[in-house]
């Protein structure tokens, strides 16, 4: 005999069975959403005290790949942190380094560009204190020391360029708005993959300097990629460049078409360096 459910039951049944997969799947986007670690850590290089920025996200399980984060010539700050937040968001270990030590921060061009300036003298002096970062981070179980990769911005893209190309033993970089020419190409050294996400309007990086850097590049047959934004000038992926450009008469903007571009430029790059 057939038995005929009342339309009543079969309606209810169905709500409880749509409520109980939404309850499951609230639990699911629960358990994804990113909880960051954040923590601030101290080393020192001789005599100088270098800062440090490491996040990750706490809900995340074992190890995973490492992105070290160079700031801008103004030393370390709130922004560059903000980026590593966004890493650790993305599922990496980020630490946001102190290249100039001493608590050394800058908030005019003046300033900056002498705190900056001995290091594009002295890249060896750069490396030993990237390298006294890279090893603090190693210190974290989350690092895949198999996978670890740099993002710097302005002078912080600079340096990097500078220290793959002395051999530096990081998987990939990205070069956010940074400065292209500086130490020379060695196919025997250089051994990261590298993006550049550069500003056609960039005043500070000149054409015939792109032109010289891919011509490096492609000497010794260096796997890059160079991204060009158009309209877009130096420190186009900072929200606080326009407000300084005017403030202190500098050829600086903020162009959020190119720095949501060039930021999933860099997502896509990190997803075929870590795979």
């Amino acid at each position: 005999m057939k038995l005929i459910q009342p339309a009543g039951i079969g309606l209810l049944s169905a709500i409880i069975l749509l409520s109980c997969n939404n309850s499951n799947n609230d639990k699911k986007e629960e358990m994804k959403a990113p909880k960051l670690k954040e923590e601030n850590v101290s080393y020192k290089i001789d005599s100088l005290a270098m800062d440090g920025y490491v996040v990750y996200d706490e809900n995340q399980q074992g190890k995973r790949p490492a992105v070290l984060v160079v700031h801008e010539w103004w030393g370390l700050n709130d922004y560059v942190k903000s980026r590593a937040k966004q890493l650790a968001e993305l599922g990496y270990i980020a630490m946001a380094i102190d290249l100039y030590g001493n608590g050394h921060r800058a908030d005019n061009p003046t300033d900056a560009g002498n705190l900056a300036m001995p290091f594009y003298k002295d890249p060896a002096m750069a490396k030993k204190h990237f390298d006294a970062a890279l090893d603090k981070l190693k210190e974290y179980a989350q690092v895949d020391t198999a996978n670890i990769a740099g993002i710097g911005y302005c002078f912080g893209g600079g340096m990097l360029l500078n220290l793959v190309r002395m051999g530096e033993p990081l998987k990939g970089i990205v070069s956010f708005h940074g400065s292209l020419i500086g130490t020379p190409a060695d196919k025997n050294l250089l051994k990261s993959k590298i993006l550049v996400c550069h500003g056609d309007d960039d005043k500070f990086v000149l054409p015939e300097e792109v032109a010289a850097f891919k011509k490096q590049m492609d000497s010794i047959g260096a796997s890059y990629i160079f991204k060009s934004y158009a309209g877009a000038t130096h420190a186009f992926s900072n929200p606080n460049a326009t407000a300084v450009g005017q403030k202190y008469s500098i050829p600086i903007a903020y162009n959020a078409a190119a720095d949501t571009a060039s930021w999933n430029e860099m997502k896509v790059f990190f997803k075929g360096l870590f795979k």
